[in-house]
């Protein structure tokens, strides 16, 4: 007779070896798992992230030489007014650049401050900014070439971030001019030119000549009867104190969109124009030639903007036959031709943003032209014009920066 216990020996034995594989299986099965598997190489920058950066960079750096040239005893003789003024406009400049969620700390001027570099820039940098204690007209030809690449960079860059780098450009450009004129010599600052609007209205119709036809597959023949404020233009609100709209007919176009932003530079266009008829008879003698001018300036946009519009489908409304002038804008013309032009940024900042190509190089020269109009009459463009910049909300520079 068999021993049981025999038997059962050879049974338990391949029973061991079946619970110690499917352990041995199990742990290595849960080791995989848990092994992170190889990372995705990251996503190479965008062009507009690569603007952004190139932007902030150039920003710190222009600003640290700019506290350079304040500090009492740097520079060569030049009062550090103009150059605070510099360095304000950067330090906010800088902060709009800053990427989103950046940590707000209080931010601290560096010892010392390398120019910005070429490498990660989307155009080439030919002129670095100053890397210590530069003279005024150093900084502001250094300024000059940032604003210039900012101008640039926005042609290409995303809707938003080209809004922005326009903004940014322009005003360092104007800052650059008003740093050499300080400086004893404007003529040291070479750039784009602040009236650009002959060239920019020169793709239009000619003065006087019959309107433009709507092109054959429009879906319209003629401007609706939806009535709407004229001043309501998107993103942007009314100038305080000078003009207020009466109202006109036209075919309420669709917000966001090329067309929408072409409408209220007319609106912009119409209402400026009528501004400086009314003001030209009294301003001092002095402010009538520049004024003649603008007019001039404002007449060939607003057929240029219709020409334009007419391209794109949309039928321009009809101009008002007037708008009502309050009492504190005739009887300070100058003043009152400041904030016209100054409340009219952000409609030039938002057709920068809605157009691209060809379009938006017009649209950038508009902005140009408008900021440059803004100064002659002593109107703060701000920062970053054409943009609605709330400083208060912007992320502080970190330490160090």
């Amino acid at each position: 007779m068999k021993d049981d216990s025999q038997e059962r020996k050879p049974r338990m034995r391949y029973v061991r070896y079946a619970v110690f594989s499917l352990a041995a299986l199990l742990v290595l099965s849960l080791g995989f798992a848990v092994i992170p598997g190889e990372q995705p190489a990251p996503a190479p920058p965008t062009f507009t992230d690569q603007a952004r950066a190139a932007a902030l960079e150039d920003a710190l750096a222009l600003r640290a030489a700019g506290l350079d040239l304040a500090t009492p005893g740097a520079g060569d003789g030049v009062a550090g007014h103009p150059a605070q003024a510099v360095v304000t406009l950067l330090t906010l400049q800088a902060r709009a650049f800053l990427p989103a969620g950046s940590p707000a700390s209080p931010s601290a001027r560096p010892s010392t401050s390398p120019g910005p570099s070429a490498t990660t820039h989307p155009t080439a940098s030919g002129s670095p900014a100053p890397a210590a204690a530069p003279n005024a007209v150093d900084l502001a030809r250094a300024l000059a070439a940032s604003g210039s690449r900012r101008l640039k960079d926005a042609q290409e860059a995303d809707g938003g971030m080209a809004r922005l780098l326009a903004g940014a450009g322009t005003a360092q450009l104007l800052a650059a001019r008003q740093l050499a004129a300080a400086a004893g010599e404007p003529g040291a600052v070479t750039g784009a030119a602040a009236d650009q609007a002959d060239a920019a209205a020169g793709s239009g119709q000619q003065a006087g000549s019959a309107p433009t036809p709507l092109p054959a597959d429009c879906p319209f023949a003629a401007p609706g009867t939806t009535t709407a404020p004229l001043g309501a233009t998107p993103g942007a609100s009314p100038a305080s104190g000078s003009l207020s709209a009466d109202g006109a007919a036209g075919k309420t176009v669709e917000a966001g969109t090329a067309g929408a932003a072409l409408a209220a530079v007319l609106q912009a266009e119409q209402k400026a124009a009528y501004g400086y008829q009314a003001a030209m008879p009294r301003l001092a003698a002095e402010d009538a030639v520049p004024a003649s001018e603008f007019l001039r300036q404002h007449r060939a946009v607003a057929e240029e903007t219709e020409y334009r519009l007419r391209l794109v489908c949309q039928a321009p409304r009809p101009q008002p036959a007037g708008y009502a002038l309050d009492a504190e804008f005739l009887s300070a013309p100058a003043t009152g031709l400041g904030t016209l032009e100054a409340a009219a940024l952000p409609v030039y900042g938002d057709l920068v943003a809605l157009t691209e190509g060809t379009d938006r190089v017009w649209a950038l020269s508009m902005l140009e032209s408008a900021v440059a109009r803004t100064a002659r009459w002593g109107a703060d463009p701000g920062p970053v014009p054409g943009v609605v910049l709330d400083a208060a909300g912007l992320p502080a520079l970190p330490a160090g920066s």
